[in-house]
């Protein structure tokens, strides 16, 4: 007998839901069948880490379209108690800062460049043809990891289980690449969010944590700000593009 179907997510492209103890991710009929395999391959390969991630359980069809099926891990999310529990705002950002490092130490050769992405979707920015080029300059010329990086690494995608271990969850954007990249999009998507004490709080302990100085990794920020130019909001454009033309002429 099927249990109750409960909606997490409904979207026009997607739709999320639990059933069963199991996630389903139901792709849109225009969804890619390689953007689908390849969302599996990445929790697959993130799960061979050893890291506390969902297990993934099939790629299947269902009502005709993709679907991507996965482990429940029932809990609550860093960022609910971020909001719930504000006195203990440095303990739970010193812990997710702990979880995003502690990833940062596995390798991700199985998974798509991080520095391809961004290579891509700066050609995709709309930004200046000389914008395009500085910004493509500098990405050859940072260094060249293959750290395990999430894409979207914020306090909604840790959950803490009642037995109070941390889970990371949503893989879909999961690439091998530079851990300081990683964290300039974690930092940014808190600025965006006009989270501005948490991004700076969470800034300065990645920099410490990691023995990371601080001119190194703004020198992430006019790139990751212009690859998300493509598919960002109204609101955040003209933020990204100001951080985007922040370009040193060397």
């Amino acid at each position: 007998m099927m249990g109750e179907r409960k909606i997490i997510v409904e979207r026009e492209k997607k739709k999320i839901y639990l059933e069963d103890g199991k996630v389903y991710k139901v792709m849109g009929s225009e969804y890619p069948v390689s953007d689908v395999f390849n969302e599996a391959l990445n929790l697959a390969a993130v799960g061979e880490t050893g890291l506390n991630v969902p297990k993934l359980h099939e790629v299947t069809k269902i009502d005709g379209k993709w679907a991507i099926v996965w482990e429940y891990i029932e809990g609550v999310t860093l960022a609910d108690l971020i909001e719930k529990e504000p006195d203990r705002l440095d303990e739970h950002l010193n812990r997710f800062v702990d979880i995003q490092i502690e990833m940062h130490k596995h390798s991700a050769s199985r998974l798509a460049l991080l520095r391809d992405k961004l290579h891509r979707k700066i050609g995709a920015s709309g930004l200046d043809a000389t914008t395009r080029y500085e910004l493509s300059t500098r990405l050859d010329s940072l260094p060249r990891h293959t750290k395990l990086c999430h894409g979207d690494f914020n306090p909604s995608n840790i959950i803490i289980t009642s037995g109070n271990e941390a889970y990371i969850i949503d893989w879909s954007h999961a690439t091998a690449g530079n851990g300081s990249a990683d964290a300039v999009q974690t930092w940014m998507q808190f600025v965006l969010a006009k989270r501005f004490v948490i991004a700076e709080k969470y800034f300065n302990l990645f920099c410490s944590k990691t023995d990371t100085a601080k001119q190194y990794a703004d020198k992430w920020i006019p790139i990751v700000a212009a690859a998300q130019l493509n598919k960002a909001e109204a609101d955040n454009r003209n933020l990204l593009q100001n951080w985007a033309n922040v370009v040193e002429y060397e």
